[in-house]
């Protein structure tokens, strides 16, 4: 008997508006972003400088946080799916054996919303497009917006990884079912694939069918054949929302704000020490790993922007 293992199997589709789905995920992202200029808004305010400066930023950091999160990921993670497929790599779509016209127009594909993103790519991003601001905005240095945009990013972290729970995607490892936080997901597409799941219970829809494998005594055998594994996504999670709470104190209470860099280096060494850690427990994620061995490729990614927060946190500095 397992201590707190649970069933895992929600419907990542909160509702649906013609053939636009509206997911968890989505809404998570919705989240983050504005939380995120919920609480720049305070700290821009607090600065001294103009709600009209932040709404800029806002746009070039969702725009640069979007497309380089979807870069990141096809560059680092998949590349060899989408050098075939290169219409699906900024286009919300995925190839379909189904026949089905999406958008009534076109055959072959179907709307699936982003399937793929990478927080390294994210970050790269949102450098870009933070130096992309300050060349509108030269009255900003990007060290200035780095240091108290940690702060926003750190709980938008938090909600995209909530956001994978909820999508049953970025698992762990197999864990035994007697670990205290063993979790299993109906839906990981390794333990169970939708194409299976609707073979075996002969449901219409991918929803249908993995609440049969839930709920239906007939199907009882697949179900103890998907294994427990860590929730992951819980734990980096967990981490993040630490992260936040350790740096908005740190603005708000102490002078740290002042040395130019030192938060945004914190930043990345605690936030890049979290996701090396957490891979160890995390099902492979695919990319470059099987070519480098030993680590993989989240943890190889992670290792330059750990150093760079280093060299942030304590290079010499001028306080202002």
């Amino acid at each position: 008997m397992h201590f707190l293992g649970i069933t895992w199997n929600p419907n990542e589709t909160l509702f649906n508006i013609g053939f636009i789905q509206i997911k968890y995920y989505n809404l998570l992202w919705i989240t983050a972003f504005a939380l995120g200029w919920y609480i720049m808004k305070k700290i821009f305010l607090n600065e001294k400088k103009s709600v009209e400066q932040l709404d800029s930023l806002f746009i070039y950091t969702v725009l640069s946080t979007m497309l380089g999160a979807r870069l990141g990921h096809v560059f680092f993670y998949d590349w060899a799916y989408y050098a075939n497929h290169l219409i699906e790599i900024l286009i919300p779509v995925r190839e379909s054996a189904s026949g089905s016209l999406l958008f009534g127009l076109i055959s072959g594909y179907e709307f699936t919303g982003f399937a793929g993103l990478a927080s390294h790519g994210a970050t790269i991003g949102i450098i870009i497009g933070t130096y992309l601001y300050t060349r509108k905005y030269p009255e900003f240095k990007m060290l200035w917006i780095f240091d108290r945009m940690t702060i926003p990013v750190a709980i938008g972290c938090f909600c995209v990884r909530l956001g994978n729970f909820f999508n049953s995607e970025i698992n762990g490892k197999v864990v035994d079912e007697n670990f205290i936080f063993a979790t299993k997901f109906i839906r990981d597409s390794d333990d169970l694939h939708p194409s299976k799941a609707l073979g075996i219970t002969q449901e219409k829809t991918v929803n249908a069918a993995y609440a049969a494998i839930e709920n239906n005594p007939q199907f009882s055998q697949y179900l103890a054949e998907i294994p427990y594994r860590h929730p992951a996504q819980l734990y980096e999670g967990i981490g993040y929302l630490c992260i936040f709470v350790l740096l908005y104190f740190l603005y708000w209470k102490t002078d740290k704000k002042n040395k130019p860099g030192y938060l945004f280096g914190l930043f990345f060494v605690l936030l890049w020490t979290v996701r090396f850690f957490a891979e160890f427990v995390k099902k492979s994620q695919g990319g470059f790993e099987e070519s480098l061995g030993l680590l993989s490729t989240g943890q190889w990614l992670s290792i330059p922007f750990i150093l760079i927060g280093f060299y942030f946190m304590f290079r010499k500095t001028k306080t202002i």
